[in-house]
C-alpha cells in the first residue's frame, strides 16, 4: 500500500514539460522555478516533451539513446531539418523538399567581381512585413600582430531580408596585416591597398543600423532602428568598433534553442548543415554566404507559431513566476497549472513577428 501511494505521489509530482519526477511537490516547484519551461521551447511533436534546445530535441528523436516510440514515428513522418511531425510519409517528403534550402555556390564569383560597388546602404522593404527592418551582417578577418593572431576586419557584408546585398566591401585595417589567411579568406594584399578605411565603414554601418534614431533612444518596438542578425556578433561588432543595443541583436550563436545541450554555441557551419540542409564555409569563405545562412536561420526561428503568453516573456519582471512568497499557493497547483504560468528566460524570436510593445 505504501509503495502504491509513493508511486502515485511521485506521478503527481511529474513535470508537465520535461517529464522529470520528484518525490515531493516542493521539489517540483523548485524545478519549475529554475527551469523556465514555456511554450517557446522546442517540443516533441509525438510525446509533447519540452526540450531546452533543438539539439536536445534531436537527441530525443534520433540520438544515441532516443525514446524508441518517438524515433519510430519520426523516421516515418519527421522532417530532419525543422524536426516537425507530418501527417504521413508523403507529406513528410513534400515538406522536407520545401524545408531544405539550396546552397549559394552559383553566382558567388559574380558577386565577388562586383565587390565594393554596393556601398550606398539603402534597403527596399517592399512593404511585405510590418515591424522593424531586419539585416544580417558578417565579416571576414585577417591577422595582425607579431604572430598574426589578432583578428582584423578586412571584409564586411550586409544583406536585407530578401538576401539582397546592401553593403559589401573590403576594409583597410588600422594596423598592418601580418597574416592574410588566404586559404580561408581569399584576401590578397592588393585588395586592401585602396580599400575603405575602417572608420568610414564603421560610420556607414552604424548610421544605417540606427536609421536616424539616437542610440540612447533605440527601443525594440515602434522605432526606426533595424534588427541586426549574425553569428558571433559580439566579436564582429567589436572588430568593427561598433556599439549597438543588445535588444536589437539576434545572434544565432547565443540563441538558446540553437545552442548545444551543454549550453555552448554551435558553429554556423553546423547549424546551416543541420537546420537548412546545405554546406557552407568550404574552401575560400564568402561573408555573403554567412549572412544568408544567419538570415535563413533567423527567419525560420521567427516563423515558429507559438502560443501567445500574457504577461509576455519579454518583460524581465514577469520571468520569475515562482517567487518564494507564493510557495504554498504553488504547491496546491497541478503540474499542468504550473506549466501554464511558467515563462521563458530568453526572448523568443517569434515575438519579432507580432505586434507587441513590451520592453525586454
Amino acid at each position: 500500500m505504501d509503495c502504491r501511494n509513493e508511486s502515485s505521489e511521485t506521478l503527481r509530482n511529474k513535470c508537465a514539460a520535461c517529464f522529470r519526477q520528484f518525490n515531493k511537490i516542493e521539489h517540483l516547484v523548485e524545478h519549475m522555478r529554475i527551469s523556465y519551461h514555456s511554450v517557446h521551447e522546442p517540443i516533441c511533436g509525438i510525446c509533447k516533451k519540452h526540450c531546452r534546445s533543438f539539439e536536445s530535441l534531436r537527441e530525443h528523436l534520433i540520438g544515441p539513446l532516443p525514446k524508441q516510440e518517438c524515433k519510430n514515428i519520426f523516421n516515418i513522418r519527421g522532417c530532419r531539418f525543422c524536426l516537425v511531425i507530418l501527417d504521413s510519409s508523403n507529406a513528410r517528403w513534400n515538406h522536407q523538399e520545401r524545408c531544405q534550402f539550396s546552397s549559394l555556390s552559383a553566382g558567388l564569383l559574380a558577386r565577388m567581381a562586383n565587390l565594393g560597388i554596393r556601398d550606398n546602404l539603402t534597403i527596399d522593404n517592399g512593404g511585405t512585413r510590418s515591424g522593424p527592418q531586419v539585416v544580417a551582417l558578417a565579416c571576414k578577418m585577417v591577422g595582425g600582430g607579431s604572430d598574426g593572431s589578432l583578428d582584423l576586419c578586412a571584409r564586411v557584408c550586409l544583406i536585407d531580408e530578401s538576401e539582397n546585398i546592401i553593403f559589401h566591401t573590403y576594409v583597410k585595417p588600422p594596423i598592418p596585416v601580418t597574416n592574410y589567411r588566404y586559404e580561408t579568406t581569399g584576401i590578397r594584399p592588393e585588395y586592401l591597398r585602396d580599400a575603405m578605411p575602417l572608420r568610414q565603414v564603421q560610420r556607414k554601418i552604424q548610421d544605417f543600423l540606427c536609421n536616424g534614431e539616437p542610440m540612447w533612444k533605440i527601443r525594440p518596438k515602434g522605432g526606426n532602428a533595424r534588427i541586426l542578425v549574425g553569428h558571433g556578433l559580439d566579436h564582429d561588432l567589436d572588430r568593427l568598433q561598433i556599439e549597438y543595443p543588445a535588444v536589437m541583436i539576434r545572434d544565432t550563436s547565443k540563441y538558446p534553442p540553437l545552442m548545444k545541450t551543454s549550453k555552448l554555441s554551435n558553429s554556423l557551419k553546423y547549424l546551416t548543415q543541420a537546420y537548412l540542409g546545405y554546406d557552407i564555409q568550404t574552401g575560400i569563405q564568402d561573408p555573403y554566404e554567412d549572412c544568408v545562412a544567419t538570415m535563413r536561420l533567423y527567419t525560420r526561428m521567427r516563423s515558429q507559431a507559438h502560443k501567445i503568453e500574457y504577461p509576455l516573456v519579454s518583460d524581465p519582471q514577469n520571468r520569475n513566476t515562482f517567487p518564494s512568497w507564493r510557495q504554498t499557493e504553488l504547491e496546491r497547483m497541478t503540474p499542468e497549472q504550473m506549466l501554464e504560468i511558467s515563462r521563458s528566460d530568453y526572448y523568443c524570436w517569434c515575438l519579432d513577428s507580432r505586434d507587441t510593445t513590451s520592453a525586454y
